[in-house]
C-alpha cells in the first residue's frame, strides 16, 4: 500500500536543491518520467533520488545528441514535465511509489494551483518571476531560480539537450543578460563535462512573456514555506547559497 508522505511542508530552497540534482547529468528524452501509456508519472518520477541510468546515458552521448532519435527511451532521461514532476515528488515525499505529478506541461501550473499549493496567473498577467515559480505553456514547463537586476531570469528545466540551468534575455531584450552569464558560469564551473558538450545556456524572450505561472503559497498553510526568504533575493544570491553546499562536497563532476 502506497503511503502519501506529504506530512510536513517543504521549502523553496529544498525545491531548488532537488531541481539541481539531475542538472548536467540527465539528457532530455521525450517521454522520460512518464509511464508506458504516456498518461501519468512513471516509476522514475515517483522514486526518491537520481536514477543511475540517467548519468550512464549522458556519458554515452556526444555534443551532437539528437533527442528525436531517443523518443520514448523513458528510463534514460527526463522530458520537461517529467523533470518538474520528479522535482516536486522528491521535494514533497520521502518514500518511493506515492502519487505522481507528471502531466501535460500546459496543465501543470493550473493543476498545482487547484491543489491549493499557490496562486495561478495567466501569461498575460504575469508581471514578475520569483524563486520556485512553475511556468507552463502548451509546449514546455520550467521552474524559476531567480531574477536578476536587469530583469532576466535564471531557470531550471529539461530542454534539449537535457536538464540544465539557463538564462533568459533581459527585459530590454539583451541576450547577453546577467541571467545568461550566471547560467554559463555555474554550468561551466560545476558541470564541466556537460558544458564541454553543450555550452549554450541561453533562452529566448518568449520565456518571459508566453508562460502561465503558479506561485507557491509560502505562508505555511499549504505544502511550501520560505524560511530562507528566497522570494526576496536576486538570482545571484540564491545561486551562491545553493552552490555553497557544492563547495563543501556535494556531488560534482
Amino acid at each position: 500500500m502506497h503511503r502519501d508522505s506529504r506530512r510536513q511542508t517543504a521549502t523553496l530552497k529544498k525545491l531548488l536543491q532537488v531541481g539541481l540534482m539531475p542538472v548536467g547529468r540527465t539528457m532530455y528524452v521525450w517521454g522520460g518520467g512518464w509511464n508506458s501509456t504516456d498518461s501519468a508519472a512513471g516509476d522514475a518520477a515517483r522514486t526518491m533520488g537520481i536514477s543511475p541510468r540517467w548519468e550512464t546515458f549522458f556519458r554515452a552521448q556526444t555534443g551532437s545528441y539528437d533527442y528525436r532519435r531517443t523518443r520514448y527511451q523513458t528510463e534514460n532521461g527526463l522530458d520537461c514535465s517529467g523533470y518538474i514532476g520528479w522535482c516536486i515528488y522528491n521535494t514533497l515525499h520521502t518514500e518511493d511509489g506515492g502519487e505522481g505529478y507528471v502531466m501535460a506541461a500546459r496543465a501543470m501550473a493550473h493543476e498545482f494551483a487547484l491543489r491549493g499549493w499557490g496562486t495561478y496567473r495567466e501569461k498575460h498577467v504575469v508581471c514578475d518571476h520569483k524563486a520556485g515559480d512553475i511556468m507552463s505553456s502548451s509546449g514546455h514547463v520550467w521552474m524559476v531560480v531567480g531574477t536578476c537586476e536587469d530583469g532576466s531570469v535564471v531557470l531550471l528545466h529539461s530542454s534539449p539537450p537535457g536538464v540544465q540551468l539557463a538564462g533568459t534575455p533581459s527585459k530590454s531584450r539583451n541576450s547577453a543578460s546577467c541571467a545568461a552569464a550566471l547560467a554559463r558560469y555555474y554550468m561551466q564551473t560545476y558541470f564541466p563535462q556537460w558544458y564541454e558538450k553543450y555550452p549554450d545556456h541561453t533562452k529566448g524572450e518568449d520565456y518571459l512573456t508566453q508562460y502561465a505561472q503558479m506561485r507557491w503559497d509560502v505562508t505555511g498553510r499549504s505544502v511550501m514555506t520560505d524560511p530562507q526568504q528566497y522570494r526576496h533575493k536576486c538570482a545571484d544570491e540564491i545561486l551562491a547559497d545553493l552552490f555553497a553546499v557544492r563547495r563543501d562536497g556535494w556531488n560534482r563532476q
